[in-house]
């Protein structure tokens, strides 16, 4: 199975979205741009939820059938392990491969040097396509950089050869190096590369971990240049590695937690234009954001489920943040009182949640919040989601332009 060009990880935390999210791709692919869509949700996200992953599955096909989409398509196994993979291989034909919990575990000695023996091309020089300057890597860096990663590059082959024993070659691979402390650096990803190639890992995406704050469902925190810098040698430590090692030719960069990151779009574009290169950005769950937004603008019993998510939200504010402290940063002196939030209108709960930077109502840690209190909603049961069908028009309305307008066409098209 070969994984498109473009392609941009959707989710769809309840289920309700994939209509409205495919309508976001075939405005884009009017422009001329094909981007495929990729449904993704975690074994957490599942667990939090009460749900399976059959789901997702079934609430693709439907939004697929009834759209008549013709394109590609794909759901994703969204940060597996060898103890989670099983209940999404029926499911899925895409694996994110999570191997964050033996990052930084220390090889053998004899393991690192043996593989250091088998790449010599590491340190007497690696020919980046595209530039004139190469890539040497000392071996004494070599082996520093294989003591942190080799554990996790087996684990993932054990990982891959599982799903391979029960799925063959109908699978997509994308290995997730981003979940630790550190970011790589481009001679740690042609390292990385090298091992994943030695387990024989058939990967189509890379999800390395870059420099700055990549925090849920706002937007990016740090040095666009050195993001610049990075992104743009990494893919060329990509494109060098596919030529060395024989990996699939297309093998693209993964970018995590890629929604709103829209100070990131314009340099991600440029440099996709200036090289040719693919790109994976996996989505964070703003699709339920947009929920809450049209639940809140249709007024009514909606706007009061609205605010009574976040008043639990706020009662329960330590439970919910933990589970994602590294990944959010909220100011609670700028989380509104649930009397404030009960005495707003449709359009100023809406407003305040909305990721329109600049826009003098909205307000980050008040979404950050909300953005991990899904759970919430989920506990209400069919009180949300009949009024998710009985406001369909409205919160498909936020869904597909949320996609569209804020994601799909600044990065694609500009």
């Amino acid at each position: 199975m070969i994984l498109e060009k473009y392609s941009f990880g959707v989710g769809d935390r309840f289920a309700h979205q994939a209509r409205a999210q495919l309508q976001a791709f075939e405005k884009l692919g009017a422009q001329g741009v094909d981007v495929v869509p990729v449904w993704n949700k975690s074994n957490r996200e599942h667990t939090f939820i009460g749900s399976e992953p059959s789901s997702v599955r079934l609430a693709a096909e439907n939004a697929v059938k009834a759209s008549g989409w013709s394109k590609g398509w794909h759901v994703d196994a969204d940060h597996i392990r060898l103890d989670t993979v099983e209940r999404f291989l029926d499911s899925s034909d895409f694996f994110t491969i999570d191997v964050a919990d033996s990052i930084g575990k220390s090889a053998s000695l004899a393991d690192v040097a043996a593989f250091a023996g088998r790449h010599p091309e590491l340190s007497t020089g690696v020919a980046l396509p595209g530039r004139l300057a190469g890539l040497s890597i000392p071996r004494a860096e070599v082996e520093r950089i294989a003591t942190k990663y080799l554990l996790a590059a087996h684990e993932a082959g054990r990982i891959y050869r599982h799903i391979e024993s029960r799925k063959g070659a109908g699978f997509i691979a994308e290995v997730s190096m981003d979940e630790t402390d550190a970011p790589q650096t481009s001679p740690e990803l042609l390292v990385i590369l090298a091992m994943l190639a030695d387990e024989k890992i058939r990967l189509q995406t890379i999800a390395p971990k870059f420099t700055g704050r990549f925090n849920k469902g706002v937007d990016y925190v740090g040095d666009l240049a050195q993001f610049e810098k990075e992104f743009s040698d990494d893919l060329a430590v990509i494109a060098a590695a596919i030529q060395l090692y024989g990996l699939p030719s297309n093998l693209k960069l993964s970018v995590h937690s890629g929604s709103d990151k829209y100070s990131l779009y314009p340099i991600i574009r440029k440099l996709l234009r200036q090289t040719g290169a693919g790109v994976h950005v996996k989505t964070a769950g703003t699709t339920w954001l947009e929920e809450l937004i049209g639940l809140a603008e249709a007024g009514g019993y909606a706007l009061d489920l609205a605010r009574e998510i976040y008043g639990e939200a706020l009662d329960h504010v330590d439970e919910l943040c933990a589970p994602y402290a590294s990944v959010i940063d909220i100011d609670r002196l700028r989380l509104p009182s649930k009397a404030t939030a009960a005495a707003w209108s449709g359009a100023q709960y809406a407003n305040a949640l909305r990721h329109i930077t600049g826009h003098p109502e909205f307000n980050p840690s008040f979404r950050q919040l909300l953005h991990v209190s899904f759970k919430l909603a989920a506990k209400k049961g069919a009180r949300y989601l009949d009024l998710l069908v009985a406001n369909e028009p409205v919160v498909a309305r936020n869904v597909t332009d949320n996609l569209y307008s804020r994601h799909l066409k600044p990065l694609f098209i500009g």
